[in-house]
């Protein structure tokens, strides 16, 4: 082993180390690998940045843009509605969904894919009386099944195609997955639709018009006149207890106080952080005369906004009637010295003093929207919603303070339910993860534009209307032709996506002002940063020196068994590591045991894709197991029970077929 190999192996060894601890993100942690090769002269300077126009990287942003054109147009509404039945049973209900959720993840990115179909399941389980992870959980894993059947399902398809290119010089087409990808999503959804509502565990749902999130964290103010000022600690949580909720912590003068003497007395305009039962919430509040933080900070903003606008409006007034006495003074004079009929002009203070009303009037203007947020807040159409956050949402890593939630949307956060803990941070300036569900006040559509802006989904029952008939028509036109141009070899798979994302602008299908907003720009790094270190692998022989320990120790020159232990290897990986990541890292092994055992590489690189796209043990493998994780109400022990029986199946399964499909 010479100081080359040494070195890429130690930065390999740390990157997967820090994938695994999850303290940074995985782009952050793919770049800093990048730069540290470039630094020990590993990745050429000229190099360093050529993964930003790898195929498969272009392939990807386009991907997500096109799919983003067919959820926005309805399109995808309207296929849920015309497939999923009206009126059936549970087990009828958890096939279509799966297989629906299998069906878009094909074609469309398998986030957006459970985005869109996660409030029908919510509003399917609560019409049926099922818990809801009974039904969220499959339909997880059907959208992560049918990811692997084509080129364009999911982005360790595209980067193994990349490095086939490198290679052969001829990467795999849109459909060269289907047939090995076909087998064990199927066989995979057929057990999870048999077996699946007896393997989740049943969480129980908070109500009959709820489900399971764990408590909510909210804070409630102790305003003048409620009968809770003055009362022990002790003797309100005694009355919270009736409601199954209690104080966990007490803020006094903005200084928390994460676990109070329960004879401590209680105090006007102390803020007490309650833990409850989302039903349980108001009857909390109305029992003690409790307000919500979030409504109390709206009232005393709207309070001092009204008294600074009386205080102008006064302002303005003496200003009028003063600069009505100095006219009048000055006319006076003018009268005396001259007869005739002079024009008055108005003084240099009283300029000053309309100058100044002028930009008083314009400042006033400038608040319009404040008002517009005020007025939504007090409107009728004022609403609860609870949101999720999504994977890699705008709102990870941030506040409701940071984004300056009710002056900026117009909605106030009025809780927060983080499954299995409890934080003593403030909820405004609490820093949200993926998977948290928020309670949300305010109107529908504010709360919407909420969600979308800083990628947040709803958890209930929405309409599903189609906004115009022809852009849905164009958006599915358009991701038709591409794949079609992509799948019959007409033109590469990243130069079709690319046109269609030009299609898409100049029919008005996205706009080119939220065009990259839909992109999910720390995949796209980490795939671009990752692409030259996995490049550094094979040119420093590291990767055939990895694949020659595994072979001689483990498979023991066996083909056979090298192209399962390549398989099983990878889907342990992606159990705790990004999917995509995992693929950079396992495709050179995979290359280089196929060498040394003189055997055709593309059953191994299959494997490294099926083996990235099966995470199913942990809620962290995969984006989609963080989705439901809140709304199903599950803890992270949770996944195996289904997931493991899956990752078998998919062994049993795929094994066999990738030595058919893609002999050795």
């Amino acid at each position: 082993m010479d100081s080359p190999q040494i070195m890429i192996l130690t930065v390999l060894v740390g990157t997967v180390a820090l994938f695994l601890w999850g303290r940074w993100r995985h782009d952050m942690v793919a770049m800093a690998s990048l730069l540290v090769c470039v630094v020990l002269g590993l990745v050429p300077t000229d190099a360093a940045f050529v993964g930003f126009g790898h195929p498969a990287v272009i392939t990807v942003a386009c991907i997500l843009i096109l799919s983003s054109a067919l959820q926005q147009s309805g399109a995808v509404d309207t296929l849920t509605r015309t497939v999923l039945p009206q009126s059936a049973g549970p087990f009828i209900t958890l096939a279509a969904l799966s297989l629906l959720a299998a069906l878009l993840s094909a074609f469309m990115n398998n986030v957006g894919a459970l985005a869109l179909l996660m409030p029908v399941a919510l509003q399917i389980a609560n019409k049926q009386g099922v818990p809801p992870g009974k039904i969220l959980m499959p339909l997880a894993f059907g959208s992560i099944l049918g990811g692997m059947t084509t080129l364009i399902g999911t982005p360790p398809n595209l980067i193994v195609s990349g490095f086939r290119a490198g290679l052969t010089g001829d990467g795999f087409s849109m459909f060269d997955y289907s047939p090995v990808g076909l087998a064990i999503a199927l066989s995979g959804l057929a057990f999870v639709i048999i077996f699946g509502r007896f393997l989740v565990p049943a969480r129980e749902r908070a109500g009959a018009e709820g489900f399971e999130t764990g408590s909510y964290l909210t804070e409630a103010r102790i305003t003048e006149g409620s009968k809770s000022v003055g009362m022990l600690l002790r003797d309100l949580n005694t009355e919270l207890e009736k409601s199954d909720a209690q104080v966990i912590g007490l803020i006094r003068h903005e200084r928390r106080i994460p676990a109070p003497s329960p004879y401590r007395e209680l105090h006007q305009n102390d803020i007490l952080l309650i833990e409850a039962e989302p039903e349980s919430l108001a009857s909390v509040l109305s029992a003690l005369d409790l307000t919500l933080e979030a409504e109390w900070r709206s009232a005393e903003a709207e309070r001092k906004a009204q008294e600074a606008n009386e205080a102008q409006k006064e302002a303005k007034k003496e200003a009028q009637k003063e600069a009505k006495k100095e006219t009048g003074k000055e006319t006076a004079k003018a009268q005396k010295a001259n007869s005739a009929e002079k024009k008055v002009d108005l003084p240099d203070d009283v300029k000053a003093d309309s100058k100044s009303t002028a930009k008083t009037d314009r400042k006033n203007d400038g608040s319009d929207q404040d008002a517009e947020h005020k007025k939504a807040l007090q409107s009728d159409d004022v609403s609860l919603i609870e949101v999720v956050v999504l994977p890699n949402a705008a709102f990870i890593g941030r506040s409701a303070a940071d984004i300056r939630i009710r002056s900026r949307f117009g909605i106030n956060l009025l809780a927060l339910s983080r499954q299995g803990q409890r934080s003593m941070t403030r909820l405004r300036t609490m820093k949200m993860q993926a998977g948290d569900v928020l309670l949300m006040q305010g109107s529908p559509a504010a709360i919407g534009e909420f969600g979308s802006r800083m990628g947040c989904a709803p958890l209930a029952e929405r309409s599903l209307h189609l906004a115009d008939k022809s852009q849905a028509f164009r958006a599915s036109a358009i991701m038709g032709i591409a794949i079609l141009l992509a799948a019959f070899g007409i033109l590469p798979a990243a130069v079709s996506f690319a046109l269609g994302v030009l299609a898409a602008m100049l029919f008005g299908v996205v706009s080119p002002r939220t065009l990259y907003d839909a992109v999910d720009w720390p995949v796209v790094v980490l795939l671009a940063a990752l692409i030259p270190v996995a490049n550094a692998m094979e040119s420093t022989g590291s990767a055939d020196l990895i694949a020659r320990f595994l072979l001689e120790t483990i498979a023991q020159g066996n083909a056979v068994i090298a192209v399962g232990l390549i398989l099983v290897v990878t889907m342990t990986l992606s159990d705790f590591m990004n999917n995509a990541a995992t693929a950079a890292v396992m495709c050179p092994i995979a290359i280089g045991s196929a060498a040394q055992l003189g055997a055709s590489s593309d059953p191994f690189l299959m494997a490294v894709a099926i083996g990235a796209s099966c995470a199913f043990l942990t809620p962290i493998g995969h984006q989609n197991n963080t989705l439901i994780l809140g709304p199903g109400g599950f803890r992270f022990g949770d996944y195996w029970k289904l997931g493991l029986p899956i990752e078998i199946i998919v062994v049993a399964v795929g094994v066999p077929m990738l030595l058919w499909v893609w002999p050795l």
